[in-house]
Parts: C-alpha cells; sequence; structure tokens
C-alpha cells in the first residue's frame, strides 16, 4: 500500500511539472519536450497501474499511447526541421547542406 501510494504520488509529482513546463516553455521546443514527456509519463501511470492492479487488459492502451508519443514526437520534429530549413535563406532555395558542401558543388 506504501509502494503503490508513493509511486503514484511520483508519477504525479511528474506530470504535474510537465504541465508546468508545457504552460511556461518559453520556445515551441520546449512545449514539444513537455508534451511528450507528459505522454511518457501517461504510458508510466497506466503500466504501474496495470502492474500493481494485475490487470492486462491496459496493455493495448499502453501502447496507443506509446505509439501516440512517438509519432507526435517524430511528426513535430520533421515539420520544425522543414521550418528551419526554410528559413536559412528565406527565399527557399536552401536544401540545409552546410556551407563548406554548398561552396565545393558551386566549383567546377
Amino acid at each position: 500500500m506504501i509502494v503503490s501510494s508513493l509511486l503514484y504520488a511520483l508519477i504525479g509529482g511528474g506530470a504535474l511539472l510537465a504541465l508546468v513546463r508545457l504552460a511556461r516553455g518559453p520556445s515551441l521546443l520546449d512545449r514539444v519536450v513537455a508534451t511528450d514527456t507528459l505522454l511518457v509519463i501517461i504510458a508510466a501511470g497506466l503500466a504501474v497501474h496495470a502492474a500493481l492492479q494485475r490487470d492486462p487488459t491496459l496493455v493495448p492502451v499502453l501502447v496507443v499511447v506509446s505509439l501516440l508519443a512517438f509519432v507526435g514526437s517524430v511528426s513535430v520534429a520533421r515539420y520544425i526541421g522543414g521550418m528551419l530549413l526554410r528559413s536559412r535563406t528565406g527565399d527557399g532555395s536552401d536544401l540545409g547542406l552546410p556551407v563548406a558542401a554548398e561552396v565545393r558543388e558551386e566549383q567546377p
């Protein structure tokens, strides 16, 4: 009983801290990391609950939450990466190559 209460308190504290970072995050990337952390904490909470209650019916929910966290993180990373590549020159001609590689390609 004490261990389960301690586990739930720690998971709740972690979720609360992630929500604070989600609300106060100064940048978009801070909020994305906080959202990903919150989804991982939710998955950990589900896993702890399933283990303590010996309830295997939560495993599909755990898999869905984990996949949601992964797909969401990859999607946001690709979106932000595309924004960074387009914003380097402003005219859309930059393909994200390093400066030294761009110079080498221009020389015959």
